[in-house]
Formats: C-alpha cells, structure tokens, sequence
C-alpha cells in the first residue's frame, strides 16, 4: 500500500508540473535560506563554548557612572589583579594585556634590516599570565605555561610558527622581535585558537615583560586609570555563585579607590558566554561580536520565510484539491477510510519536500562561499554536520506537519455524492477565508522585509555619506612607531613627503579624528583643584593635525607643535559641557590633566566633530601634541594622482624606516569598516525581502493561474457581453490588491517597531517617515500587478468562443 501511495504521489507530481515546479522552488528557497541562516547562528552561538568549563569562566569588567551617564569598560586597572588575588584566594584570576598592530620581525642573520621577515598582527598579540592556561584550556604542542613566568619569553600558536619559521617543529628557541623593541624567544607553541573563540591567541609574551617596559606598552600602576587593553579573567569555585562574588565585588571596590575618585565605579563579572554578545560592553579582543537582537533578527526572518513557502503550499494544494474530487469519491466509495487519504496526501507532501530539501541543499552549497558577505564566518565553515542535519530533518517534519495537515484534511472530508457529481468547488470547501488570510500573511512578512531593507538602506546611505566635520576623502594614514629611533626620523621623513608636489600635508597623531580610540582622563578647569564631573577624551596631535583632516576652528587657532604639552585645543562639546557658550570666551582658560602636573592654556575651539562612529554621540575632546604617543602618520594627498602618490610614500616609507613594515590604509575605508555589521544587516534584509517577493510571487502566480483555470466559462461569457481586457484583468486583480492593503495594514505597525529598536543603535539616525511606508506599499502593489497581469492578461485574450466550448 505504501509503495502504491508514492506511485500516486509521483503521478501526481508529474501531471501538475506547473504547481509542482511552484511548490519545489518555493519550499527549496525556503528551506536553503534557513539551512544558511543555521549556519551563521550556530557559528555565533558557539562562541568560547569550546572550553568544557566555560560557565564557569567570566570576565571581569568595570562600569562607570558618571553625571554624564554610565559606560562600561572592558578592561581592569593593573593593581587590581594582585588585590583580587589577595582578597579572593579562592578564584582563579590571570590577566593579559593587548598590543594591537605590533609588528614581529624574524631576524634573517644579514646586516640589512630590509631583508628580515616582517609580519604585523592587527590581533592575537598578548601580554599574558601563564596562570591563563589554568582557566582556558589549550593543547601544548611543545614546552608549558610555565616560561610565561620569565622576561622575554613567547609562546606562540602553530600558524604562526608555521608561516614565521616554515615548520613549527623547529620553532623552539628562534628569536622574534616585537616593533623592534623587545627581544623574545620562542619558548613554546600551542595548537591553533579555535575560530569561534573571543580571545584569538597569536603570539602571547610573559607579562612580566610588560611590566619591565614602562611607558612603552604603557604600564600603568595607578587605580584611576582603566584601559580596554588590560582586562582579567577567572574562573569561581562551585561553592561561590557569581551574583555573591559580584556582592563581595562591592566591597573590595569601595575598600581600594579613594574618595577624590571622580565617578562612581563597580566591578562585574560577565559570563564568558555572554562576552559575545554584550556590545554595551564590547569585545576588544577579538574581530567581532554580535548583538543579540542580530541573533533574534535572523531567527525572525529564517522563521517568516519557512512560513511563506508553507504557505505557498498550502494555498496551492488547497486550490488543487478541486480538481481530484472524483479521484477522492472513487476511492472512498471503494471503502479507503479518512486516514487512508491523509495519510496518501502527506505521502505526497513528504515526496515534494524531500525533493525541496535535496534542492535546498544544492542551493545552499553554491551559496556558501558567498555566506560571509552577510555574516563573520570563518571561509572553511562547514555546511553538512550532524547538527545540520538534525535541523533539516526537524525543518522537513515541520513543513510536512505545517503543509501537509490542512490540505490532507480537505480533501480526506469530500463527500463521495458530491464528488462524484463534480459537485466540488473552490467556493464549497470552505477554503477561499484561509487562503486570503494566508495570502495576507505572505504578503504582510514580505512587505515587513521590503520596509526593513528600505529603512536600513536610507540608514547606511546616511552614515556612509554623513558630515563627520572633518575631512576623511584621499588621507592616507600609516601605523606608525614611538621607539627613540623612530622619533628620530619623524621630522626628516615629513620634510620628505611634504617636497611631493601631489601631498598638501602630513600630520603626526595618536589617532585620526574618528577612531575606536576611548582614551579618557579626568581633568581640572581654569586653576580649580575640584573635579569636573565629566571625562575628556584624549588625542595626541601635532599642529598640522587640524590643516590635514581640515578641522574648522569656531574660536582662536591651532597650538605651536612642540615634543611636550604646552597648549590645548578643545572641541564644542567640551566647553558646553563647562557651561560655556561662546567659544571664545574658553580662549586662555587653563585645563589639567586628572595625572598631570601643568596648567595648559586653551588656545582653540574646533567645530564638533565625529569622535567615534554614529553610533555614539560626539564626545569632549582634549587634543594636545606629544611626541611619545604620535605614532600615527595621516597624508593629505591630491586625488588626481593618488595612485602614483601613495606609492611614492611607501617607498619613500620604507627607505627610511627600513626595519618596520608598511601598512598604509585609507582613512575612509577604514571607517567603512565601523558599520560591517550594519551593512552586513542591510544586506541581509536586500537579500531575503528578495526571496519573500519570489515566493511571494510564486504563490500568487500559482493562484492566478488555479483562478484562470476555474473561470475560464466565466471569463468567456463576460467577453461575449462586451467586457472589455481591462475588465478582465481587474476581475483577477482586484481582489488581491485589496488583500494586499489588509497586510500592509498588519506589516506598518511591525516594521516600524522593529526598525525604530534597531535605529536606536545609532546616535544619528534617519527619521522614520510616512515615505517609507507608501514605498513599500506601492512596491507590494506593482510587484503583484506584474505577477497577476501576465496570467490574467492571458486568460483575458483567449477566443470566448474557444473558452465557452471548453468542459
């Protein structure tokens, strides 16, 4: 009996091929989409779950309030560490401490500096406790954490000592050179991190060597400074809970900071799973996080687009269900019970979704390279595993149960007298309410997309072309370094770069304008010892910083450049946030560093500008020059050669600096790269608003068609009185723009709730206006005018006479 249901089945499929082909694309798109989407999430969800003990791992963060609100810091200030270890000899703690964007050198034994291998690490490098490697679990390859106890010592993983040495074998013992300031041995190598891994090892050195280096790697003892860079882990006994180690936080706080300390600061102890997605937090470590509303986002749409070709499906198998009536009475006069007929139409089902999902998995795989344009995958993510296939095999079961149930009890509840009369219609079985409300659903999900990627598009269009109050176009900025043998190179190179006719000028900084840099200090206003309650943000620059990014003074002009502090230049919101509202009135007032010891005259104010990405307000600003944090090389160039002349200047570059790598970057791209995620998202929605209005269509094409079908009697006679092509056409149409207008109504109030959330990521955002909505909704109508009017264009030109002969 089974093998005679799939005979029939297959037979089925075959005569319809039309619907056949509209339900296999519908279901095969719906089901690829969702197997991709699984990919990423579960790629995201596995995040740092590859230690066996990880809830048990947190990390310990710092948050701030402030008059001026509450920020949050991943990192830790340095005394903490041994204070923590006293008071909590229970926990385990190990600290580490990030150099982004050094540069390790492999000598090569020769003379010449040019000549030794140079790699820079954006990430990966740490100075790091071996106490590390008690709470992170890591496999050894060779030697143990135990020479990250002595000066100068690195161990690193078996990619880099692969691509360093050739053959990591024979790592063990060569010398690396870090920004050609410190001189490390190899002491140990490890296997590789894992890609789903917040904390990316490359190449960690001792932390007793970044004790020994002072100012350079910026070792600080004092409480009162807390930078991103160090931040400390640990892992609590099973017989202390986190909410009571987060209790006993309070009191070691209080117990260590003084009370001139300028806000009021708490310790908080993060769960290393929830380290991936804190973005009020942030994950400095590593090259990415994602928000949770970005999980939740993806399982919405993986959700609604699995609903659509369901109901596809069922719109279709309904409507199909007329045209077997004489099929279902011959087989129930022959004695087949109810549950012999559902049981033949989910046979049928199942045979169309298995054809659905080897299709969808065809998809899937083309489309799998291209997967991490919309998300942070690693390029070797894997598509067929055991958890995909648990989730296909759940997915399938679902859309047979989703698909199959309606249709199977429609048909099964024929009465044998009226289908054999062919007494059966589209009107008599109760289905035209359910397929309207279903055609409604499909079409309020799709306009829900549609309104999503129009309002994320305007968004992005909006941050890549917004105002930063500064000029970011044709700056090419160089990481640079701050060793004494570089400092003493810094002015001879500009004078250099600056005889290039095509450069306009070259400025030395800490950072460019807007940056990732979070560098605050407290500070002291015009001779007064009472601290200001707000934090200052701090940029390093010499005087031609403000000529190169073109910043716009409001009052007075730029500082003298000088190796040390001796002037200050403040930006709009820091005066304002003083109370001072004319800028020239701030001219001559002196400012203090929280850690300093001079009185510094100010002797500009520039125009705002955007300190970080849009995200973020504008933040008060204090840019002064020295020398030792300048680090940065940023050159203004004219556009009309600026292929030639960045070349110039990279040679020019690495004749002079002979022993460091070029690294150059245009300013621009890299703040592109502040709204991966967000462009990330708006394609997203581009993509799958895509695949709602192709599933959309399939399925009102389908209808159409059934409709053509059932009325072609009708269609005739109408012709035969006199109606005209047009009035046939809106006699196919009008029902469902009206059906249409009902999902719009449904789709408005949704979008607007999820696209409002989601614009309050950014401090600077795009108004949600009326336009949006009535482009949506005429995209709706003028997609399904082109869908429906093809079919019914059709059915309208058919000879009456040829449609009134027709059984």
């Amino acid at each position: 009996m089974l093998k005679n249901y799939f005979k029939i089945a297959w037979r089925n499929i075959v005569r319809h091929k039309a619907y056949s082909i509209i339900n296999i694309s519908g279901l095969s798109v719906g089901i690829a989409s969702c197997l991709l989407i699984f990919v990423v999430l579960r790629f995201e969800l596995s995040f740092n779950k590859y230690n066996s003990n990880f809830k048990d791992i947190y990390h310990l963060v710092t948050k701030q309030t402030a008059e001026d609100g509450i920020n949050f810091n991943p990192g830790v200030s340095v005394p903490a560490l041994d204070a923590l270890r006293i008071d909590f000899p229970q926990v385990k703690f190990a600290a580490l401490t990030s150099s982004y964007g050094s540069q390790m050198t492999v000598p090569t034994g020769s003379d010449n500096a040019a000549a030794d291998k140079k790699f820079i690490e954006s990430i990966g490098v740490f100075f790091m406790e071996p106490q590390f490697f008690d709470i992170f679990q890591t496999k050894w390859l060779n030697g143990t954490k135990d020479v990250l106890s002595q000066p100068n010592m690195v161990v690193i993983t078996k990619a880099i000592a692969t691509k360093y040495f050739g053959d990591w074998n024979t790592a063990i013992g060569k010398t690396i050179k870090m920004d050609n300031t410190l001189t490390l041995r190899v002491a140990g190598v490890v296997e590789d991190s894992p890609n789903n891994s917040d904390i990316p090892l490359k190449l960690m050195v001792s932390y007793i060597t970044w004790k020994q280096t002072g100012n350079t790697y910026n070792y600080n003892t004092d409480w009162g400074s807390i930078s991103s860079n160090h931040q400390i882990f640990l892992q609590l006994p099973d017989n202390l809970s986190p909410q009571k180690f987060e209790g006993q936080l309070v009191g070691f706080t209080k117990k260590n900071l003084t009370d001139k300390q300028r806000s009021l600061r708490e310790h908080l102890a993060q769960p290393l799973g929830a380290m991936h997605f804190d973005t009020k937090i942030g994950n400095t470590l590593g090259d990415h996080s994602t928000s949770k509303a970005t999980i939740n986002t993806l399982t919405f749409i993986a959700v609604l687009i699995i609903l659509m070709a369901s109901i596809n499906f069922i719109n279709l198998s309904t409507a199909q269900s007329v045209g077997r009536s004489k099929e279902v009475g011959i087989r129930k006069v022959l004695g087949s019970s109810r549950k012999q007929l559902v049981s033949q139409v989910i046979g049928e089902t199942t045979m169309v979704i298995m054809f659905s999902v080897i299709l969808a998995m065809v998809i899937a795989k083309i489309a799998l390279p291209y997967l991490k344009n919309i998300s942070s995958v690693p390029d070797d993510i894997s598509l067929l595993n055991t958890d995909t296939v648990i989730f296909l095999f759940c997915t399938m079961l679902a859309v047979i149960l989703l698909s199959g149930i309606y249709p199977a009890l429609v048909i099964s509840g024929f009465k044998p007298v009226a289908a054999l009369k062919n007494k059966i219609t589209a009107a008599s079985i109760g289905g035209i309410p359910l397929r309207r409300a279903l055609v409604v659903a499909q079409f309020a999900i799709a306009q829900l997309l549609i309104i999503g990627t129009i309002v994320a598009v305007n968004q992005m269009n909006f941050v890549n072309e917004a105002d930063l109050g500064f000029n970011k176009n044709a700056v090419l900025v160089i990481p640079g370094y701050t060793d004494s043998i570089s400092l003493s190179k810094m002015q001879s190179f500009k004078q250099q770069i600056l005889q290039n006719p095509d450069v306009k000028s070259m400025s030395f900084a800490s950072d460019a304008p807007s940056s990732d840099n979070n560098w605050g200090s407290n500070f002291y206003f015009n001779n007064s010892m009472k601290d200001i309650n707000f934090t200052t943000f701090l940029k390093f620059a010499d005087g031609d910083y403000f000529k190169t990014y073109g910043l716009k003074f409001v009052a007075g002009k730029e500082y003298d450049s000088n190796d040390t502090a001796r002037q200050v230049v403040v930006n709009e919101t820091f005066i304002h946030k003083l109370g001072i509202q004319k800028a020239e009135d701030a001219i001559g007032k002196t400012v203090k560093l929280g850690g300093g010891k001079r009185w510094l005259p100010i002797t500009g104010v520039v125009k705002d500008f955007k300190t970080n990405s849009l995200r973020d307000a504008v933040k008060p600003i204090y840019i002064m020059t020295q020398k030792q944090y300048e680090s940065q090389v940023a050159v203004k160039i004219q556009t009309k050669n600026l292929s030639k002349t960045t070349k110039d200047i990279q040679k020019l570059w690495e004749s002079t600096y002979p022993e460091y790598a070029y690294n150059g970057y245009f300013l621009d791209e890299n703040i592109a790269r502040f709204y991966r995620q967000e462009n990330q998202m708006a394609l997203v929605y581009k993509i799958f608003s895509a695949i709602a209005i192709f599933i959309s269509c399939l399925g009102l094409y389908g209808l159409v068609s059934f409709m053509a079908v059932q009325r072609t009697k009708e269609v005739g006679v109408r012709k035969v009185l006199g109606a005209s092509v047009f009035s046939i056409v809106l006699l196919f149409s009008k029902e469902f723009m009206i059906l249409i207008a009902i999902s719009f109504v449904i789709a408005m109030p949704a979008a607007w709730y999820m696209m409002s959330g989601w614009l309050q990521n950014f401090a600077y955002r795009i108004p949600l206006t009326a336009g949006v909505f009535v482009l949506a909704i005429v995209s709706s109508i003028v997609i399904a005018w082109l869908t429906v009017g093809y079919k019914a264009v059709r059915a309208a030109l058919v000879n009456p006479v040829k449609s009134l002969r027709s059984e």
